[in-house]
């Protein structure tokens, strides 16, 4: 299985913590309520909470993808 990173478009991100809510093992909010990623590339275990979280935000400003070689 090929490995997978999360990505936040900051930009597009309002911090609404959905993410935070459904898998808070890879994300939070700091001090100034920017999203943080915890884990950018999630175990397998941790693959399809990131993938509920991804499908979950409000403005989409999550992507899972393929990590680069």
């Amino acid at each position: 299985m090929a490995d997978v990173e999360l990505t936040v478009d900051a930009d597009v991100c309002e911090a609404n913590a959905v993410c935070v809510g459904i898998a808070p093992e890879l994300f939070a909010l700091d001090d100034e309520d920017a999203l943080q990623i915890l884990e950018v590339r999630p175990q397998h275990d941790m693959l399809e909470r990131a993938r509920q979280a991804v499908d979950s935000c409000p403005k989409r400003a999550l992507r899972l993808r393929q990590s680069p070689p």
